[in-house]
């Protein structure tokens, strides 16, 4: 606890990745005060062409009662 999935479009580098991860662990830390030792990430790449049928409409927009940062966008 807690832990993140975040999925993207494909492309990024496993150093950017990592950047990503050892960001999201601080935020975590500093706005939750748990211990790097109890938080989990997990990372999921998408292809452009199926983000709105896998993951923005399904996912993102059906469950808008969980969303606390709504997207500025519409997938292509």
């Amino acid at each position: 606890m807690p832990h993140i999935t975040l999925k993207m479009y494909q492309g990024r580098t496993e150093e950017q990745k990592k950047a990503a991860t050892e960001a999201l662990t601080k935020a975590l830390q500093e706005s939750l005060g748990c211990t790097e030792d109890h938080i989990s990430i997990s990372i999921y790449d998408y292809d452009p062409k199926e983000w709105g049928e896998k993951v923005f409409y399904p996912e993102i927009m059906k469950d808008e009662e969980h969303l606390y940062k709504r997207p500025e966008y519409k997938p292509l």
